[in-house]
């Protein structure tokens, strides 16, 4: 079975994520969850971290992948 991937984008060249999908949620589930993830990490802490928001995705069962995008334009 094919791994089931999300981009989370960014218009920071260095915050965006790809994270695996938990075997238990759909795609389109996935994606609420992401957003709805992030949302709360931004409103609970005026000062968060893209770590915070990493933990909170492995905390619900996403997976950090490691990729190569590309260099930076502009």
């Amino acid at each position: 079975m094919a791994e089931r991937l999300l981009l989370l984008p960014s218009t920071e060249y260095s915050k965006i994520r790809l994270v695996k999908i938990p075997d238990d949620v759909n795609e389109n589930g996935a994606f609420r969850l992401t957003t709805g993830v992030i949302a709360t990490v931004e409103e609970s802490k005026t000062d968060y971290s893209m770590e915070d928001i990493e933990d909170a995705l492995e905390q619900h069962g996403f997976q950090l992948v490691n990729f190569t995008l590309g260099p930076e334009l502009g």
